[in-house]
């Protein structure tokens, strides 16, 4: 036989098989997708003496109790359970809110003086501060002299804004408008804190101005946010000035449900004309 044709042939037979190596990696990618962890709070502990007991804790926290031991390390599935949840409060932290959701938003985007994670991770004042070109435009845009002006930042959590405001912001603005508050424009702010609150509320001279801000993630959730709320904030104010409420999230507050609490709560910080420790000593 002709050489050139038993040359054609091997290759014909490699390519043959190529194909079919590819056909079985895309066979296994797709199977791949489709398996799904569930993850299920099933008492780890051989032989308890009441697992009633542990079923009822476990209902009621997040928190990995009577998970079980293999000899002095966890069990595989718990050390599993353990790295997702990991993993998640890392993304949650390093992972940016996506373009498409605030674009759904339909918000001005500001920026504080943080130019990078790394920088706002380290360097806590640079996320207190809006950027000279935030400054600048809140100054000429944002609508003045309202009673209360809402800010959205990712903070820590932008898993957390993503799963919770598309909910919470519209169920706050309702709640204020139907008690007759005024508000001015709500605003989101890219890689900020709490206190940036003070320099909004300077530049619009509103009464009260709250934050809707990712809080630090946990292993029990990474999809939670707090609420801060000041009255009337100055170069003064401190922490104690602030009323917050946290764990809004699925399994804490649920979205809708905060943002009416929230509006009332607001509308009550404005009748007392205080807020955090001032306001709890009045109620």
């Amino acid at each position: 036989m002709d050489r050139s044709v038993i040359v054609q042939q091997v290759l014909a037979e490699l390519e043959k098989k190529r194909q079919q190596n590819l056909q079985d990696i895309s066979s296994q990618r797709d199977a791949f997708k489709t398996i799904i962890y569930e993850k299920k709070k099933n008492v780890g502990v051989v032989h308890p003496s009441d697992r009633k007991a542990i079923e009822r804790a476990r209902s009621i926290t997040p928190a990995r109790i009577g998970i079980g031991r293999t000899g002095t390390r966890m069990k595989t599935k718990e050390y599993l359970d353990f790295r997702i949840d990991h993993a998640a409060a890392q993304d949650a932290v390093f992972r940016d809110v996506t373009e498409e959701f605030i674009n759904d938003l339909n918000l001005p985007v500001l920026h504080s003086q943080a130019e990078s994670m790394d920088d706002y991770l380290m360097n806590l004042d640079s996320g207190r501060k809006l950027s000279k070109e935030s400054a600048e435009w809140a100054k000429a845009n944002l609508p003045k002299n309202k009673q209360v002006q809402i800010i959205v930042s990712d903070g820590l959590s932008s898993t957390g804004i993503e799963a919770n405001i598309k909910d919470l912001l519209p169920a706050l603005i309702q709640g204020l408008e139907g008690k007759g508050i005024s508000t001015g424009l709500p605003v989101f702010i890219k890689r900020s804190r709490v206190w940036i609150q003070d320099e909004i509320a300077e530049i619009t001279n509103c009464d009260v101005v709250i934050s809707l801000i990712g809080e630090r993630p946990g292993l029990g959730t990474s999809k939670s946010i707090s609420a801060y709320m000041i009255y009337k904030p100055s170069r003064q104010s401190v922490e104690a000035d602030r009323t917050v409420i946290s764990n809004i999230h699925e399994g804490g507050i649920p979205p809708v449900e905060a943002g009416a609490y929230l509006a009332d709560l607001i509308g009550d910080i404005l009748n007392q004309k205080a807020s955090g420790v001032k306001y709890a000593q009045l109620k």
